[in-house]
């Protein structure tokens, strides 16, 4: 896939970006530089290659999941102008 000038200028103004000419033809250049990478990497065959999340291999440190803050719901709530059930009560917005 490429683009045309045409191509970059509507993108542009779809950006709302001011582009020169000069501009344009330079990012022209470089969106087809990238276009053309993706597509050599398409063409590379990638059947039975498993997914991966990082490009190395690495463990995360884990932290055991421990409540270290006090529950001030109570504290929070008694200040509210209107709360139901533990939940905070709002006027509607939207008729």
């Amino acid at each position: 896939m490429s683009l045309s000038l045409d191509d970059v200028m509507r993108i542009a103004h779809l950006a709302r970006l001011r582009l020169d000419d000069d501009e344009a033809g330079r990012t022209l250049a470089q969106l087809n530089a990238v276009f053309a990478l993706i597509e050599e990497l398409r063409a590379e065959p990638t059947d039975g290659v498993a997914p991966m999340t990082h490009a190395e291999e690495i463990a995360l440190r884990l932290r055991p999941d421990q409540v270290d803050e006090p529950d001030r719901r109570t504290d929070y709530q008694a200040v509210a102008p209107a709360v139901e059930q533990g939940l905070y009560l709002v006027p509607r917005v939207i008729e």
